[in-house]
């Protein structure tokens, strides 16, 4: 049997890999989801040939968001992003999904921090909702 690393291991070592300011934002997008919600649970998902390091992955009784990079921004996609309020307007992509909802963050931008945890804890809300209308 081999030692297989933890989802936040392997986070670690995505972010490590950019070394640029994609990873200083996922760094700091990540401590806010953790303030937002000490109980979140990272995951990687979706490795695969053309992604070996995968996709980070936040959840809390689901998915909450995912954190992908690009090379000229990165990318934070609410599973159910279309179901939850925005009063800050955080949201700027994604916005005729019937679903998912989307944050892009370029180069030398950050998002309204207090506003993004506050979205953090919606999303906790309505995956703990959800589950609770099954």
């Amino acid at each position: 049997m081999t030692d297989q690393p933890t989802p936040s291991a392997l986070i670690d070592l995505k972010l490590e890999s950019l070394g640029d300011w994609r990873a200083e934002t996922l760094k700091r997008i990540r401590a806010l989801i953790h303030e937002a919600d000490p109980d979140v649970v990272e995951a990687v998902k979706w490795i695969k040939p053309s992604n070996p390091q995968g996709v980070p992955t936040w959840e809390h009784a689901g998915i909450l968001c995912t954190g992908e990079t690009y090379k000229a921004y990165v990318k934070l996609t609410f599973a159910h992003g279309a179901a939850l309020e925005d009063p800050a307007g955080l949201f700027n992509a994604g916005l005729g999904g019937g679903m998912r909802r989307a944050i892009d963050i370029r180069e030398g931008e950050m998002v309204d921090e207090e506003a993004f945890r506050e979205l953090v804890r919606a999303a906790v809300g309505w995956n703990v909702g959800k589950q609770a209308r099954r």
